[in-house]
């Protein structure tokens, strides 16, 4: 095992997984777009593209991980030292990720705290965008690109965000990760079933439930639903960013692979529903004491989490600071699992290429990942925030995973390889399912997003911000990814570091 550090037990590692594939995404915006794709008929296309992308991808980033033993750009350069560049650039974009994730994390520690007394008022957008984050052209009438100055209710919660963080990396895998996943996702569960307990019991709840379980077969032909499903399969599973790669490096020899995978899938997308029924029987309830429907009130993003459930949370008949709690505490349970998982990417890429100790690789690589984040905790913030969240997700992750099936599939021809490597260790042999849809429907589906994604964003500017800043703050981000892959790739490793271990 080359003295690679190992989980403690299988349930640490699927526990870990799952912490890391369930985070803000799948409270937020999961449920929005299942009601705006068919309601209960997008359910279809979504288990489909489980089956077809999800969780083959799932299975060959695990059996990567496990039959190179190493993390991403260690494990892409033994199988191939041609494509290390491919596992750096999937760790640069975790560290892009990393340093804005924290910040969003920080919004949800505060309102965990606000909901107490519900501090955010009857105006909820208002305090969010004024009071609280203070952006730049509300309090002073700047414009995006402007940073303005670091915003003290975003920060003091962010420092605390990067402690624990680091704090459970540096304990390290089996002491670290592990027992923070074995703490953060069973409360998470527990919490979450509360919140649906208390939802579902409200005025008005069964109309929030039946808009988004009613199912619209008209809309089960329409490419753009299929598109959706993939793509929030795709960005739901953590994907194509190093992690799932790093976590099953840490596996020991005899893990069953497709088993794990089959659990991690199917339980993120279990969480995706139930936070589902969570979020539109509140959205119900909301829609019934306005007076109006739900398709009025039902929001994603932002937008769901800071504004329209502090809404919700002040008509609550009662209970209301305990329901707030629970839906921000949430929020920053899952937020945490995911975070811990994202900057292990680059701290084990650290560690592996430059021999660093685990210490001084969580010091610096999340140390500086933690410094960046200030940019996001300025008045300008949200809009540098957006910009960067957008392109490194529509042309960082999804490319990136593009990239990645298409090298192994299709140029190196390793997926053989893989499949015998992962039924050599699993119960459930793979069959030739999984490599037509790795070979054939994954790179179609991506490549149709990309490019679709590409001419949208050729066309016309991403929330109408102006060609410079999204420049700088998006173009410039996603395609400075790629680059960092290939200059850290230039960098040579030890005589024996290529050999696989036995």
């Amino acid at each position: 095992m080359n003295g690679r550090e190992q989980w403690g037990t299988r349930a640490g590692f699927i526990l870990a997984a799952i912490g890391s594939a369930v985070g803000l995404g799948n409270i937020w915006r999961f449920p929005y777009v299942a009601y705006e794709n068919g309601g209960g008929a997008f359910f279809l296309p979504y288990l489909f593209a489980l089956i077809t992308a999800g969780i083959p991808l799932l299975i060959m980033e695990f059996t990567l991980g496990h039959k190179y033993r190493g993390s991403a750009p260690l494990s892409y350069a033994r199988m191939n030292r041609k494509t290390e560049w491919i596992g750096w650039w999937q760790v640069a974009i975790s560290f892009v990720i990393a340093t804005y994730y924290a910040v969003i994390i920080a919004w949800a520690m505060s309102y965990t705290y606000f909901a107490f007394n519900q501090r955010w008022g009857e105006d909820t957008g208002g305090f969010l965008m004024g009071e609280y984050l203070q952006r730049i052209d509300v309090v002073s009438g700047g414009a995006p690109g402007d940073i303005g100055a670091l915003v003290p209710g975003v920060f003091i919660p962010l420092v605390l965000v990067w402690i624990i963080t680091l704090g459970v990396l540096f304990k390290g895998v089996k002491r670290g990760i592990e027992i923070a996943n074995r703490i953060f996702i069973p409360l998470l569960v527990v919490m979450f079933f509360l919140i649906v307990i208390r939802a579902i019991t409200l005025n008005g709840a069964l109309a929030g439930l039946d808009a988004f379980f009613k199912p619209d077969w008209s809309e089960i032909m329409s490419p753009g639903v299929w598109v959706a499903a993939y793509g929030q399969i795709f960005f739901s599973l953590s994907i194509a960013f190093a992690i799932m790669i790093t976590y099953s490096s840490y596996l020991s020899k005899k893990s069953d692979i497709t088993n794990n995978a089959f659990i991690t899938g199917f339980s993120n997308s279990s969480f995706e529903l139930l936070a589902g029924i969570g979020v539109f029987a509140a959205l119900g309830f909301m829609a019934n004491a306005s007076g109006v429907a739900v398709a009025d009130v039902a929001d994603a993003g932002i937008g769901l989490a800071f504004v329209v459930f502090p809404e919700i949370i002040n008509t609550f008949p009662g209970m209301n600071g305990l329901f707030g709690v629970l839906f921000f505490g949430s929020l920053v349970l899952a937020g945490l699992s995911s975070l811990i998982s994202i900057v292990e990417t680059f701290v084990s890429g650290v560690q592996d290429k430059f021999k660093f100790s685990r210490r001084k690789a969580v010091a610096i690589g999340g140390g500086l990942s933690a410094l960046i984040s200030l940019l996001f905790a300025t008045q300008g913030g949200l809009f540098f925030l957006d910009a960067a969240d957008y392109f490194i997700n529509q042309f960082g992750v999804a490319f990136a995973g593009l990239v990645s099936v298409i090298a192994v599939s299709w140029f190196l021809k390793k997926l053989p390889e893989l499949q015998t490597h992962a039924d050599g260790v699993s119960d459930f042999r793979l069959g030739s399912w999984w490599k037509i849809c790795l070979s054939i429907i994954t790179p179609i589906v991506l490549g149709f997003m990309f490019i679709q994604n590409l001419i949208q964003n050729l066309t016309s500017n991403y929330e109408g911000y102006s060609t410079g800043f999204l420049f700088w703050s998006g173009w410039l981000v996603a395609v400075g990814a790629i680059v960092i892959g290939f200059i850290f790739a230039k960098s040579k490793w030890k005589d024996g570091d290529l050999r696989i271990p036995k």
